[in-house]
This record gives structure tokens, sequence and C-alpha cells, in this order.
């Protein structure tokens, strides 16, 4: 695996409030607010934007790690000062524009590996039940806070319930701040997928992304696709859309290379793009 590249963080063709890198295929993005818990402001919602677009539309990136500055916070979602000085959320233009935290409202494409470095507050669960594989630091903790700042828990809310009993998605929800998950019961409960000693986290994370994105992109997103829009839906249906999908994918250039590439044991030639 390569060094990163040099990080895009801050000015005008930057990212505002985030640092961004590359490593090899693998697009890196780092909350950059520690001095606020990496907390969500309104400035935060434009670069967030163009890098989703970014990852949808470069060839080259064929996954994404998600993380939070330091180790103390991932994410303490909304930035609640803000909120009191202007009187606006983060995202009090929703109701004209689209949600873009979650990757999965956004419309990203490709796999997003969330590295869960510290504490995961309100809004910041949208990162982590939208993502398709979290890992944790063994002293990350997992709270929703809406309703103790007098905030309706929303969309966040609902993902936990994908995630986590529906019992510990509502107590997470009612009790607000004054209810925890540690990184070992979010574990044991199917909200996190490993756990790892601080220093391990994002040579893990790293890793996972590595190898997904060593795979058919084609594949990968079309199995990805499948996987979350089965949620909600009778099994039967989603069964049935899955296998049109597989056989639709029969003719794509990728089906045929990997069989090829295993019978010879060499490397796959992937196919780039997400068109097929």
């Amino acid at each position: 695996m390569t060094s990163p590249s040099q990080s895009d963080r801050g000015g005008a063709a930057g990212y505002d409030g985030f640092d961004v890198s590359a490593v090899d295929r693998v697009l890196v993005v780092r909350l950059d607010r520690p001095e606020v818990g990496n907390a969500l402001s309104r400035r935060m919602r434009e670069p967030m934007a163009r890098i989703w677009a970014r990852v949808n539309e470069d060839d080259d990136i064929r996954a994404v790690v998600l993380t939070g500055s330091g180790d103390r916070h991932f994410c303490t979602g909304a930035d609640v000062k803000e909120i009191a000085e202007t009187g606006e959320a983060p995202s009090a233009a929703a109701a004209q524009e689209p949600i873009v935290w979650s990757p999965v409202a956004a419309g990203v494409r490709k796999p997003v590996v969330c590295a869960v470095n510290g504490i995961v507050a309100g809004g910041g669960l949208h990162f982590v039940v939208d993502s398709d594989v979290v890992i944790a630091a063994e002293h990350a903790t997992f709270l929703d806070t809406h309703v103790s700042v007098g905030q309706v828990g929303a969309v966040e809310n609902i993902g936990l319930t994908h995630r986590l009993p529906f019992g510990t998605a509502m107590r997470m929800t009612l009790q607000g701040s004054s209810f925890r998950l540690g990184a070992a019961r979010a574990y044991t409960l199917g909200l996190v997928d490993e756990v790892v000693p601080a220093a391990e986290l994002e040579p893990t994370a790293l890793h996972v992304a590595s190898c997904i994105a060593a795979n058919s992109p084609r594949a990968v997103e079309l199995s990805r696709a499948l996987l979350w829009d089965s949620l909600g839906r009778r099994p039967h249906d989603a069964a049935e859309e899955a296998w049109r999908q597989a056989q639709r994918h029969w003719s794509h250039p990728d089906f045929l290379e990997g069989a090829r590439a295993f019978a010879e044991k060499r490397p796959a030639r992937w196919t780039a793009g997400h068109d097929g």
C-alpha cells in the first residue's frame, strides 16, 4: 500500500471541515474539527456533497474510509453552539435539499468503511448506520443526544433499527445522553462489525477497504446496492430482483474476466466505471 497523497483540507478548492486523502484506490475522509468534537456545521454541507460526488465520479476511487480527527471524538453530531448562535441546524435547508451526510441518502455507489475513533453522538450516527462496514476502537462510545438537546431523533434513529434490536434503538433514542453503548456491547448487538485497539483502527479499516477495492468494481457496486435495497422488502421480492441483477451482470466484461483470471492464476483486469 502506498502512502497517502497530500491532504485536501479547507480553502476554496478543498473541503472545509474535512481532511481528505487518497491511499491507492481508497479515499480517506476525516471529519476534521477536533476542537468541537468533529461536530457538523452548516459550512460542511457543500464540501460533504462534493466529497460524495467525487467518490461516485472518480473511477480510481473504489472504496472509502470515513473517520474522525483525534482519538476522543468521531463525530458529536450537529454543532449545538452554532445552532444556539444562528438558530439554524446544519441541515436546516433539508426540506429543499437532500440529506448530504449519509452515504446511502446521498446516493453513494461505492462501499464506505466507517472507522469509529471515539465518541459518536446524534447526527454522527448518520455515518455509522449508513456505512457498509463499521470498525470501532475499543474506547469508542455510541449515544443519541437528539431529545436531550430538544431535537427529534429521526433519520439516524431509523437507521439504528436496522442494526440494533428494536428495544435498544428505542432506548438510545428516548433516554438521550443518559444511555451509552460501549464498543464491546455495540459489537455484541450488531451495530459494530469489529472492535480493535485504537492503534489498529485505521490500518484495519484501510485493509478492509483495500480488499474491497481489489474486487470487480461493478460486481461490488451491484452487490452492495442489492443488500441495501433489500431492507424493508419482502425476502422473496428482494431475492427475485437480486437474481435478475445477477443474470444481467453475465454480459458484463468482469464476469468472464473473473473466471479467466481465476483459471489462469493471475490478477484480474477489471473494467473501470460503473456502467454495464
